[in-house]
């Protein structure tokens, strides 16, 4: 049985877990080390099965436990060429490790087909992925501050789908932060706000998304009540909608479907 497990999610850390058969990767690596050990642990996993870390932005709440487990662990770490040539000089331990690739290329890790696309952020290198494996698809949109054409293309549909739903935009506006960083959370290079997550949310499930789980909401602009309102009034009771906890474990098993990409 496949399924996807978040470790955290949120501005202070992001890390995920899908387990296919015997193909286990690890989405970021936003959280220590140790938070990252103690979870696999819970999944009856260790980090040596991991068959792969597969690596959003080199923002540091996704990338936090790379340089301890690049050195600890001799497990591949895939990131886009302009993350890697931001996280190379950083972290000297990642280099045995990392595997490149250009936005938009797919790979095979095991018995999965990852499809990167290109995402709209402030960071060098940003993507995020569409997973399939036998009888399932995954799909991730995290840190962009728009849809983009690539993610429009490749998400609706997917049989479960991680979706930020960052930030309230009247708590942005009327918030302590300082205009600069507000500029940036609600600009194209940001992040999600809950109404256009909301709206995507309902694309997708139109196109056949059965579980929805919102992520990566901001712990000063948000509540998950908010991030939950907006998407249930936009799905009008259609699909499944989970919130992935800033700090808990969330395990869903992947639902089946018929929408899978073909292996290239």
């Amino acid at each position: 049985m496949a399924y996807i497990c978040s470790l955290a999610s949120g501005s202070s850390g992001n890390a995920l877990v899908l387990s296919s058969g015997s193909t286990h990767i690890l989405l970021d690596a936003g959280i220590s080390c140790l938070r990252i050990k103690k979870g696999l642990t819970q999944l009856g996993l260790t980090p040596e099965q991991l068959s792969a870390v597969l690596i959003t932005h080199p923002h540091s709440d996704h990338t936090n436990a790379l340089s301890t487990f690049s050195k600890q662990y001799p497990v591949p770490v895939y990131a886009s060429l302009a993350a890697a040539e931001t996280l190379a000089p950083q972290t000297p331990t990642l280099l045995p490790r990392l595997r490149c690739f250009a936005a938009g290329d797919a790979f095979e890790v095991g018995e999965l087909l990852v499809q990167s696309f290109p995402t709209s952020h402030d960071a060098p290198g940003a993507v995020d992925f569409r997973i399939d494996g036998e009888g399932f698809s995954f799909g991730a949109l995290t840190d962009t501050g728009i849809i983009t054409d690539a993610a429009a293309a490749l998400l609706p549909g997917v049989d479960t789908l991680l979706l930020e739903s960052n930030h309230d935009v009247s708590m942005v506006q009327t918030g302590p932060y300082p205009y600069h960083l507000k500029q940036r959370i609600l600009g194209d290079r940001g992040h999600l706000s809950n109404e256009t997550a909301a709206a995507f949310a309902a694309e997708a499930v139109a196109r056949g998304t059965r579980q929805v789980i919102l992520a990566h909401l901001s712990k000063d602009n948000n509540t998950p009540a908010r991030a939950e309102a907006a998407s249930r009034e936009a799905l009008q009771g259609r699909g499944e909608l989970y919130i992935a906890p800033r700090e808990e474990l969330l395990r869903l098993e992947l639902q089946e479907g018929a929408n899978t990409l073909c292996r290239r």
